[in-house]
């Protein structure tokens, strides 16, 4: 029976109380370090989207989590979001709060639950087990991402520029960026996972 890495050690504990707890910390540390990841951020002078780590850690949140906690944690970073504070990543131009969302990185943001979910959608079925396997499922979650955010971008932030325009500012400035940190986040999993089995 397939498993996440995280029900794996959770299976340890005997009281359902306990895992409860277990589970909700899982939570909220992935939700954590999304909040941490999106300070670590650098606005570009060409698109108003910036550049972060964010999706390096949903996806690899997830792939540890699964698809349902996993999505439970990005819900969480939204919510905390929604209701104010400072979780979003710091910028001049952008606001925290609800109207981070109606901006041109809103797209974004509200995809994070839907990666995570796909990712730890896959990792359930032992994507995350092997190298290949999790570079082609972090690659899922990340073209949900981008799909969310480049949409988002020609329908309603900025209509103006059409497809080939979001495509432009949403899309071309990061791709390279985040391949190459996907190929080192896949690896993430996969290590985890022997370490794991080593030490059982």
């Amino acid at each position: 029976m397939r498993t996440t890495l995280f029900e794996l050690l959770s299976a340890r504990t005997d009281a359902r109380a306990l895992r409860i707890g277990e589970q909700a910390g899982a939570v909220g540390f992935v939700t954590v370090l999304t909040v941490v990841a999106a300070q670590v951020s650098m606005p570009l002078p060409f698109t108003p989207v910036p550049f972060t780590f964010q999706p390096m850690i949903v996806l690899v949140g997830a792939a540890a989590l699964g698809a349902r906690l996993g999505m439970t944690s990005q819900i969480l970073y939204l919510a905390l979001g929604l209701a104010g504070l400072p979780v979003f990543a710091a910028s001049p131009a952008l606001p925290q709060g609800a109207a981070r969302l109606l901006g041109p990185t809103g797209g974004y943001l509200m995809a994070y639950p839907f990666a995570a979910f796909v990712a730890g959608s896959l990792a359930e079925r032992g994507f995350d087990r092997r190298y290949l396997t999790a570079v082609l499922a972090m690659a899922c979650g990340l073209a949900v991402v981008f799909a969310g955010g480049v949409l988002w971008l020609m329908l309603f932030a900025q209509p103006a520029l059409g497809f080939s325009g979001a495509l432009r500012i949403g899309f071309t400035p990061f791709i390279a960026a985040d391949v190459a940190k996907l190929v080192v986040a896949a690896g993430v999993m996969p290590s985890l996972w022997w370490i794991t089995g080593r030490h059982q």
